[in-house]
């Protein structure tokens, strides 16, 4: 009998594991940012963390959070009063990218770990700020990149790691699509803030340039000098804001050559690590190469091809809310891509790379920027 009974208790606990509610409680602010729509209906279901408000002041989005699943009593026209009332752990927004500072001020004090879409900020100014109300309240603060979530990333920077294609002397990557679009009511109002260069910072440049920028400082740290171009080159349709975006970070015994760009035609998220052979001559010193992207990691050495065996994530590390979840309950923080200190160097080389093509020369990074990785 008190075998039956232990079993029944068992069962019974597991049961109460699967089916309780998160304990966390995440809540939205903004919905101007596209992203947000492939975001939603997860958070809805609330697998890491419960759903308690989504803020908008524009009733067209609102009404398009509806759609996506929002109940009615989650929707908030004013995200301070949201706030107050829900008292989330985490808020995720989802707003031009000058305003990330404005959101991390009004929940930095009320101790709301946050996630911002990429870039961390739009000005480097912004982004260092950001960083001491983080320090100043303790609060955790992650910026959301796609590739971050990528099996196919780590399997790429892990095998550069251990030495398998030589010492890494070359990036080489370009980022990008044919353009954001502005047709229907969820991209009408990203298109407009994407395309002016003080909401979002700049254009393809900010948009793809992050990534760009983040990989560079991920493999190679801070470059001794940043050099820069950028091309208008379909002004009527972006009249405001750079389409394309070349960008070259220099290393005492590396280069890194990344494109940026809103005239493709197809997306591409893609990365080319190089090494470097060893003096030594040995046939196993032999360089090699790594191509990267979503779908897997080809692998170059002399006349071999092959394509890596690329292993899961973790759950929690998986996604955005698990992880950020997993990070609070574990009291750690947030760490590797998403981490601020490396997104605040990421905006640095973006602003470097600004005053690059605004004087048409190379910028130097200091020796203390520099000393910060």
């Amino acid at each position: 009998m008190w075998r039956f009974l232990l079993l029944l208790s068992l069962c019974c606990l597991c049961l109460t594991a699967e089916t309780s509610p998160p304990s966390y409680k995440i809540a939205v602010v903004g919905l101007v940012h596209a992203h947000a729509w492939g975001r939603l209906r997860a958070m809805v279901q609330g697998k890491s963390a419960k759903l308690v408000g989504v803020a908008e002041p524009n009733a067209e989005l609102l009404a398009e959070a509806k759609k996506a699943g929002v109940p009615d009593d989650l929707l908030f026209s004013d995200y301070s009063k949201m706030l107050d009332q829900t008292k989330p752990d985490i808020v995720w927004a989802f707003v031009e990218n000058n305003r990330h500072l404005e959101i991390a001020r009004v929940c930095a004090p009320r101790h709301i770990s946050l996630i911002f879409e990429k870039p961390l900020a739009s000005t480097y100014a912004d982004a260092k700020q950001m960083q001491s109300l983080a320090a100043k309240y303790n609060i955790r603060i992650m910026t959301n990149y796609q590739m971050a979530w990528w099996p196919t990333n780590y399997a790429a920077k892990n095998a550069a790691d251990h030495g398998e294609i030589g010492q890494v002397y070359r990036l080489r990557g370009i980022v990008g699509h044919g353009g954001p679009g502005s047709n229907g009511v969820r991209n009408k109002y990203f298109f407009d803030w994407l395309t002016d260069p003080e909401k979002n910072g700049a254009g393809a440049l900010m948009d793809f340039g992050c990534y760009n920028a983040l990989w560079s400082i991920w493999y190679l740290g801070m470059p001794t000098s940043v050099y820069a171009t950028a091309q208008h080159l379909r002004p009527e349709r972006f009249p405001k804001v750079e389409d394309s975006a070349t960008l070259v970070f220099t290393y005492p015994h590396a280069s890194a050559v990344f494109e940026a760009s809103w005239d493709l035609p197809r997306s591409f998220q893609d990365l080319e690590v190089f090494g470097l052979s060893s003096d030594s001559g040995a046939p196993e010193q032999a360089p090699g190469s790594l191509y990267m992207t979503q779908a897997g990691v080809e692998f170059r050495k002399g006349k071999e091809t092959k394509q890596l065996t690329v292993a899961s994530l973790a759950e929690e590390e998986s996604e955005p809310v698990a992880y950020m979840v997993s990070r609070i309950k574990a009291d750690k923080p947030i760490e590797g891509l998403t981490a601020i200190e490396i997104n605040v160097d990421v905006i640095h080389l973006i602003d470097l790379s600004k005053e690059s093509i605004k004087t048409g020369r190379a910028v130097p990074v200091s020796e203390k920027e520099r000393g910060t990785k």
